[in-house]
């Protein structure tokens, strides 16, 4: 790897999608700046699902911390819903009656 951005492009994988840390950086400040974003990514998710935050409580963190690692981020949005959708493939989450899905509520 030996342009600049190669390098910026497989750093930024390793910090928020579970890729191989390029050489030349520490593993230890790596792994704090990764734990960093997913707190924040978590944070964003939240935002947009206060409910499920409150259903999880304590466990929320870990739950999405154990189901962001190694997904890069899309969006904020985008992570919500897939993020319900595991939580409810998992038995973490009930799924809506059919009839609520259908109409969107």
């Amino acid at each position: 790897m030996s342009s600049l951005a190669a390098r910026q492009e497989a750093l930024v994988r390793a910090l928020v999608a579970g890729g191989e840390l390029p050489p030349g950086f520490d593993t230890e400040d790596a792994a704090v700046v990764s734990a960093a974003l997913i707190r924040k990514r978590a944070g964003e998710v939240a935002h947009h699902l206060p409910m499920v935050r409150h259903t999880l409580g304590d466990r929320y963190l870990a739950l999405f911390t154990a189901w962001a690692d190694e997904r890069p981020k899309t969006s904020s949005q985008a992570d919500a819903q897939a993020f319900v959708a595991h939580l409810q493939g998992t038995g973490e989450l009930p799924r809506l009656p059919w009839y609520r899905r259908l109409s969107g509520q």
